[in-house]
Protein backbone atom coordinates (compact mmCIF):
# COMPACT_ATOMS: atom_id res chain seq x y z
CA UNK A 1 0.00 0.00 0.00
CA UNK A 2 2.83 2.37 0.90
CA UNK A 3 4.60 1.58 -2.37
CA UNK A 4 1.40 2.43 -4.28
CA UNK A 5 1.00 5.73 -2.44
CA UNK A 6 4.64 6.61 -3.05
CA UNK A 7 4.24 5.84 -6.77
CA UNK A 8 1.17 8.10 -6.97
CA UNK A 9 3.02 10.94 -5.19
CA UNK A 10 5.98 10.59 -7.55
CA UNK A 11 3.65 10.66 -10.54
CA UNK A 12 1.92 13.81 -9.28
CA UNK A 13 5.30 15.47 -8.69
CA UNK A 14 6.41 14.59 -12.21
CA UNK A 15 3.21 15.99 -13.65
CA UNK A 16 3.38 19.19 -11.62
CA UNK A 17 7.09 19.85 -12.13
CA UNK A 18 7.60 22.24 -15.06
CA UNK A 19 9.73 21.39 -18.05
CA UNK A 20 13.17 22.91 -17.20
CA UNK A 21 13.79 23.77 -20.85
CA UNK A 22 10.43 25.57 -21.05
CA UNK A 23 11.22 27.38 -17.80
CA UNK A 24 14.53 28.60 -19.25
CA UNK A 25 12.75 29.97 -22.32
CA UNK A 26 10.28 31.80 -20.06
CA UNK A 27 13.21 33.41 -18.22
CA UNK A 28 14.77 34.47 -21.53
CA UNK A 29 11.47 35.95 -22.69
CA UNK A 30 11.04 37.93 -19.46
CA UNK A 31 14.57 39.33 -19.75
CA UNK A 32 13.96 40.19 -23.39
CA UNK A 33 10.77 42.11 -22.59
CA UNK A 34 12.68 44.32 -20.15
CA UNK A 35 15.24 45.27 -22.82
CA UNK A 36 13.65 48.27 -24.56
CA UNK A 37 16.02 48.31 -27.52
CA UNK A 38 15.42 44.59 -28.17
CA UNK A 39 11.66 45.14 -28.02
CA UNK A 40 11.91 48.02 -30.50
CA UNK A 41 14.10 45.90 -32.78
CA UNK A 42 11.66 43.00 -32.60
CA UNK A 43 8.69 45.25 -33.39
CA UNK A 44 10.54 46.73 -36.38
CA UNK A 45 11.39 43.26 -37.69
CA UNK A 46 7.77 42.13 -37.37
CA UNK A 47 6.72 45.31 -39.18
CA UNK A 48 9.19 44.65 -42.01
CA UNK A 49 7.93 41.06 -42.33
CA UNK A 50 4.32 42.26 -42.53
CA UNK A 51 5.30 44.83 -45.16
CA UNK A 52 7.10 42.12 -47.15
CA UNK A 53 3.97 39.94 -47.11
CA UNK A 54 1.13 42.38 -47.71
CA UNK A 55 3.00 45.46 -49.01
CA UNK A 56 3.14 44.46 -52.69
CA UNK A 57 -0.67 44.18 -52.74
CA UNK A 58 -1.34 47.69 -51.41
CA UNK A 59 1.34 49.82 -53.07
CA UNK A 60 -0.07 52.68 -55.17
CA UNK A 61 2.12 51.93 -58.22
CA UNK A 62 3.75 48.93 -59.85
CA UNK A 63 7.47 48.85 -59.03
CA UNK A 64 8.58 48.72 -62.67
CA UNK A 65 6.11 51.17 -64.19
CA UNK A 66 8.07 53.97 -65.88
CA UNK A 67 6.87 57.51 -66.46
CA UNK A 68 9.69 59.62 -67.87
CA UNK A 69 7.55 62.74 -67.71
CA UNK A 70 7.65 62.54 -63.88
CA UNK A 71 11.27 61.45 -63.44
CA UNK A 72 13.26 62.69 -60.43
CA UNK A 73 10.22 64.26 -58.81
CA UNK A 74 10.69 65.18 -55.13
CA UNK A 75 8.47 63.63 -52.42
CA UNK A 76 4.85 64.70 -52.74
CA UNK A 77 1.30 63.55 -52.01
CA UNK A 78 1.26 61.44 -55.18
CA UNK A 79 4.74 60.00 -54.68
CA UNK A 80 5.59 59.86 -50.96
CA UNK A 81 9.29 59.15 -51.53
CA UNK A 82 9.50 60.85 -54.93
CA UNK A 83 10.41 59.20 -58.24
CA UNK A 84 13.67 57.89 -59.69
CA UNK A 85 15.41 58.61 -62.98
CA UNK A 86 12.85 56.50 -64.86
CA UNK A 87 9.84 58.06 -63.16
CA UNK A 88 9.20 54.98 -61.03
CA UNK A 89 7.63 55.46 -57.61
CA UNK A 90 10.38 54.97 -55.01
CA UNK A 91 7.98 54.18 -52.16
CA UNK A 92 6.43 51.31 -54.13
CA UNK A 93 9.84 49.99 -55.12
CA UNK A 94 11.09 50.04 -51.52
CA UNK A 95 7.97 48.17 -50.35
CA UNK A 96 8.45 45.53 -53.06
CA UNK A 97 12.17 45.33 -52.27
CA UNK A 98 11.52 44.52 -48.60
CA UNK A 99 10.72 40.91 -49.47
CA UNK A 100 13.86 40.55 -51.59
CA UNK A 101 16.08 42.00 -48.88
CA UNK A 102 14.66 39.83 -46.09
CA UNK A 103 14.71 36.75 -48.31
CA UNK A 104 18.42 37.18 -49.02
CA UNK A 105 19.16 37.73 -45.33
CA UNK A 106 17.11 34.80 -44.02
CA UNK A 107 18.05 32.21 -46.64
CA UNK A 108 21.77 33.02 -46.69
CA UNK A 109 21.96 32.72 -42.89
CA UNK A 110 19.81 29.57 -42.91
CA UNK A 111 22.09 27.92 -45.46
CA UNK A 112 25.32 29.09 -43.80
CA UNK A 113 24.10 28.16 -40.32
CA UNK A 114 23.01 24.68 -41.39
CA UNK A 115 26.39 23.84 -42.91
CA UNK A 116 28.33 25.58 -40.14
CA UNK A 117 26.38 23.81 -37.36
CA UNK A 118 26.95 20.40 -38.92
CA UNK A 119 30.67 21.02 -39.40
CA UNK A 120 31.12 22.54 -35.95
CA UNK A 121 29.25 19.83 -34.07
CA UNK A 122 31.10 17.04 -35.94
CA UNK A 123 34.45 18.72 -35.27
CA UNK A 124 33.71 19.26 -31.59
CA UNK A 125 32.20 15.84 -30.94
CA UNK A 126 34.72 13.61 -32.73
CA UNK A 127 37.84 15.75 -32.25
CA UNK A 128 41.23 14.50 -33.40
CA UNK A 129 42.04 14.57 -37.09
CA UNK A 130 38.43 15.33 -38.06
CA UNK A 131 38.48 18.43 -35.87
CA UNK A 132 41.84 19.55 -37.26
CA UNK A 133 40.82 19.20 -40.91
CA UNK A 134 37.48 20.98 -40.50
CA UNK A 135 38.84 23.85 -38.42
CA UNK A 136 41.83 24.43 -40.71
CA UNK A 137 39.37 24.80 -43.58
CA UNK A 138 37.38 27.27 -41.49
CA UNK A 139 40.57 29.18 -40.70
CA UNK A 140 41.27 29.50 -44.42
CA UNK A 141 37.81 30.98 -44.99
CA UNK A 142 38.21 33.29 -41.99
CA UNK A 143 41.47 34.60 -43.43
CA UNK A 144 39.36 36.55 -45.95
CA UNK A 145 37.06 39.40 -44.85
CA UNK A 146 33.44 38.31 -45.29
CA UNK A 147 32.51 40.89 -47.92
CA UNK A 148 35.67 40.20 -49.96
CA UNK A 149 35.05 36.45 -49.86
CA UNK A 150 31.44 36.97 -50.97
CA UNK A 151 32.63 39.35 -53.68
CA UNK A 152 35.09 36.78 -55.02
CA UNK A 153 32.46 34.02 -55.02
CA UNK A 154 29.86 36.16 -56.83
CA UNK A 155 32.48 37.22 -59.35
CA UNK A 156 33.09 33.57 -60.18
CA UNK A 157 29.44 32.47 -60.12
CA UNK A 158 27.99 35.54 -61.83
CA UNK A 159 25.71 38.33 -60.66
CA UNK A 160 22.26 37.25 -59.41
CA UNK A 161 20.35 37.13 -56.15
CA UNK A 162 20.70 33.34 -55.95
CA UNK A 163 24.48 33.59 -56.26
CA UNK A 164 24.49 36.38 -53.64
CA UNK A 165 22.66 34.06 -51.22
CA UNK A 166 25.23 31.31 -51.87
CA UNK A 167 28.18 33.69 -51.52
CA UNK A 168 26.96 35.27 -48.27
CA UNK A 169 26.10 31.83 -46.88
CA UNK A 170 29.60 30.51 -47.57
CA UNK A 171 31.16 33.54 -45.92
CA UNK A 172 29.08 32.95 -42.76
CA UNK A 173 29.85 29.23 -42.37
CA UNK A 174 33.13 29.63 -40.37
CA UNK A 175 31.51 31.81 -37.71
CA UNK A 176 28.80 29.25 -36.95
CA UNK A 177 31.27 26.36 -37.13
CA UNK A 178 33.59 27.90 -34.52
CA UNK A 179 30.76 28.84 -32.15
CA UNK A 180 29.12 25.41 -32.36
CA UNK A 181 32.44 23.60 -31.98
CA UNK A 182 33.26 25.50 -28.79
CA UNK A 183 29.81 24.87 -27.33
CA UNK A 184 29.96 21.18 -28.27
CA UNK A 185 33.33 20.75 -26.56
CA UNK A 186 31.78 22.10 -23.34
CA UNK A 187 28.58 20.05 -23.46
CA UNK A 188 30.11 16.71 -24.43
CA UNK A 189 32.18 16.71 -21.20
CA UNK A 190 29.04 16.68 -19.04
CA UNK A 191 28.15 13.55 -17.10
CA UNK A 192 24.81 12.91 -18.76
CA UNK A 193 26.52 12.61 -22.15
CA UNK A 194 28.83 9.93 -20.70
CA UNK A 195 25.76 8.23 -19.24
CA UNK A 196 23.96 8.22 -22.60
CA UNK A 197 27.08 6.80 -24.27
CA UNK A 198 27.33 4.07 -21.58
CA UNK A 199 23.68 3.14 -22.18
CA UNK A 200 24.51 2.48 -25.84
CA UNK A 201 23.04 5.59 -27.45
CA UNK A 202 24.31 6.16 -30.98
CA UNK A 203 26.43 9.17 -31.90
CA UNK A 204 23.59 10.59 -34.00
CA UNK A 205 21.15 10.38 -31.09
CA UNK A 206 23.61 12.00 -28.68
CA UNK A 207 24.43 14.79 -31.13
CA UNK A 208 20.91 15.68 -32.28
CA UNK A 209 18.87 14.81 -29.18
CA UNK A 210 21.17 15.84 -26.35
CA UNK A 211 23.97 18.15 -27.55
CA UNK A 212 22.30 20.28 -30.22
CA UNK A 213 19.25 21.30 -28.11
CA UNK A 214 21.63 22.50 -25.37
CA UNK A 215 23.71 24.77 -27.61
CA UNK A 216 20.86 26.63 -29.33
CA UNK A 217 21.35 29.87 -27.38
CA UNK A 218 24.58 31.06 -29.06
CA UNK A 219 23.29 29.82 -32.42
CA UNK A 220 20.12 31.93 -32.18
CA UNK A 221 22.06 35.02 -31.14
CA UNK A 222 24.63 34.62 -33.90
CA UNK A 223 21.94 33.93 -36.52
CA UNK A 224 20.07 37.12 -35.60
CA UNK A 225 23.22 39.23 -35.80
CA UNK A 226 24.31 37.48 -39.01
CA UNK A 227 21.05 38.36 -40.76
CA UNK A 228 21.96 42.02 -40.36
CA UNK A 229 25.45 41.35 -41.73
CA UNK A 230 24.03 39.29 -44.60
CA UNK A 231 21.60 42.04 -45.60
CA UNK A 232 24.39 44.60 -45.51
CA UNK A 233 26.70 42.36 -47.60
CA UNK A 234 23.96 41.57 -50.13
CA UNK A 235 23.11 45.25 -50.48
CA UNK A 236 26.79 46.03 -50.98
CA UNK A 237 27.10 43.44 -53.72
CA UNK A 238 23.96 44.77 -55.43
CA UNK A 239 25.37 48.29 -55.11
CA UNK A 240 28.43 47.08 -57.04
CA UNK A 241 26.20 45.53 -59.71
CA UNK A 242 26.93 41.92 -58.71
CA UNK A 243 23.64 41.17 -56.94
CA UNK A 244 20.12 42.00 -58.01
CA UNK A 245 19.93 43.03 -61.63
CA UNK A 246 17.74 45.85 -63.01
CA UNK A 247 14.85 46.35 -62.90
CA UNK A 248 14.56 44.37 -59.63
CA UNK A 249 13.64 46.75 -56.77
CA UNK A 250 16.45 45.68 -54.46
CA UNK A 251 17.57 48.35 -51.99
CA UNK A 252 21.29 48.09 -52.73
CA UNK A 253 20.68 48.34 -56.48
CA UNK A 254 18.35 51.31 -55.93
CA UNK A 255 21.03 53.00 -53.84
CA UNK A 256 23.53 52.45 -56.64
CA UNK A 257 21.19 54.07 -59.19
CA UNK A 258 20.59 57.02 -56.89
CA UNK A 259 24.26 57.87 -56.34
CA UNK A 260 24.34 59.61 -59.73
CA UNK A 261 21.70 62.09 -58.56
CA UNK A 262 22.93 63.00 -55.08
CA UNK A 263 23.07 66.73 -55.88
CA UNK A 264 19.91 67.38 -57.90
CA UNK A 265 17.71 64.56 -56.51
CA UNK A 266 19.14 63.21 -53.22
CA UNK A 267 15.87 61.46 -52.33
CA UNK A 268 16.57 58.76 -54.95
CA UNK A 269 19.42 57.43 -52.80
CA UNK A 270 18.24 58.66 -49.40
CA UNK A 271 15.19 56.45 -48.90
CA UNK A 272 16.73 53.12 -49.99
CA UNK A 273 19.70 53.92 -47.76
CA UNK A 274 17.42 54.65 -44.79
CA UNK A 275 15.57 51.38 -45.40
CA UNK A 276 18.86 49.43 -45.25
CA UNK A 277 19.91 51.24 -42.08
CA UNK A 278 16.53 50.57 -40.42
CA UNK A 279 16.41 46.83 -41.08
CA UNK A 280 20.09 46.27 -40.17
CA UNK A 281 19.68 48.31 -36.99
CA UNK A 282 16.55 46.34 -36.04
CA UNK A 283 18.30 42.96 -36.30
CA UNK A 284 21.35 44.25 -34.40
CA UNK A 285 19.16 45.60 -31.59
CA UNK A 286 17.28 42.31 -31.31
CA UNK A 287 20.52 40.30 -31.48
CA UNK A 288 22.12 42.34 -28.69
CA UNK A 289 18.99 41.87 -26.59
CA UNK A 290 18.97 38.12 -27.17
CA UNK A 291 22.64 37.90 -26.20
CA UNK A 292 21.89 39.61 -22.88
CA UNK A 293 18.75 37.53 -22.32
CA UNK A 294 20.58 34.23 -22.83
CA UNK A 295 23.41 35.29 -20.53
CA UNK A 296 22.80 33.52 -17.17
CA UNK A 297 24.78 36.25 -15.37
CA UNK A 298 22.21 38.85 -16.39
CA UNK A 299 19.58 39.52 -13.75
CA UNK A 300 15.89 39.29 -14.59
Amino acid sequence: MSHSTEHIDNTRTAVKSPNPRLKNWNIVFRKLKKNKSAVVGGILIILFIIIAIIGPYITPYAPQTQNLVNKLQPPSGDHWFGTDNFGRDIFSRIIHGTGLTLMVGFFSVLLGATVGILLGIVAGYYGGRTDSIIMRLMDILLAFPGILLALAIVTVLGGSLVNVVIAVAISSIPVFARIVRGSTLSVKKLEYIDAMRALGASDGRIIFRHILPNITSPIIVQATLNIATAILSASGLSFLGLGAQPPQPEWGAMLSEGRNYLYNAPHVALFPGLAIVAVVLAFNMLGDGLRDAFDPKTKE
